[in-house]
């Protein structure tokens, strides 16, 4: 959300839409960091068991976000529009088909993994979805859920945990990249290369908080429900 809302807030300002969709991107991954970082703790002190593979996955992102950063510049706008939506589109039908399935086929999805967790496929979904994170200033949490559920066979309250765990360390990269490819080239005031510093004080003063809330009522919402819910969301923003 962070990411089409503050593109549509900066061209309605009247600022040019390539500048605007970089600058979105980058401070929605500065945002993340925070974001992120709330919710792992959450997560963490019902499951510790997401702390190693969501860190050993990250470390691989934060290497991926910031090529993804740099490569994202020379992108244009509209590629990147069409880039983010069909993805989002793709993972949210994927999503309704998983919640289709019996109840039976999620208690034993671990026993199901279709792929082993070893530092090739770490290495290999860590730099590719971090790549996405940068280019797209999306964290990769909607990219990392599905690919933990479906090839790792990891349960989804477990999957969001460890999401939120990876998300946090590999926004860092993508961070870094727009600050330097920024540097003295953004116009905006108030900004740290390409990162809006007073957008990311007024969006964090409230997103912190309320991802620690989610992360709390995240195991309370029954997994197919919970679902439906992530697809509808996805959906949405590929839509907008």
């Amino acid at each position: 959300l962070m990411v089409p809302l503050q593109y549509f807030l900066f061209t309605s300002a009247g600022i040019d839409s390539t500048l605007a969709m970089v600058v979105s991107v980058a401070t929605s991954l500065a945002i993340i960091i925070p974001t992120a970082s709330s919710g792992a703790y959450r997560h963490q002190k019902v499951n510790k068991s997401i702390i190693k593979p969501g860190i050993s996955l990250g470390i691989f992102g934060i290497i991926g976000s910031f090529c993804g950063g740099l490569v994202a510049v020379y992108i244009p706008v509209f590629a990147l529009k069409v880039i983010f939506a069909i993805l989002l589109i793709g993972i949210a039908l994927n999503m309704v088909r998983e919640s289709l399935k019996e109840e039976s086929e999620d208690e034993d999805s671990e026993k199901n993994a279709k792929l082993s967790f070893n530092i090739l496929t770490l290495a290999c979904v860590g730099l590719a979805v971090g790549l996405l994170s940068g280019l797209l200033g999306i964290g990769g949490g909607i990219f990392i859920i599905p690919i933990l559920t479906i090839l790792f066979g990891f349960k989804l309250t477990k999957a969001i945990g460890t999401s939120s765990v990876y998300i946090s360390l590999t926004a860092i990269g993508g961070v870094i990249s727009y600050i330097i490819s920024g540097w003295g080239v953004n116009p905006l005031p108030l900004a740290l290369g390409y990162v809006s510093l007073l957008n990311w004080i007024l969006i964090v003063i409230f997103s912190v908080p309320m991802a620690s809330l989610g992360a709390k009522y995240a195991y309370k919402v029954p997994e197919k429900k919970l679902r439906i819910i992530f697809a509808i969301l996805m959906i949405f923003i590929a839509v907008k």
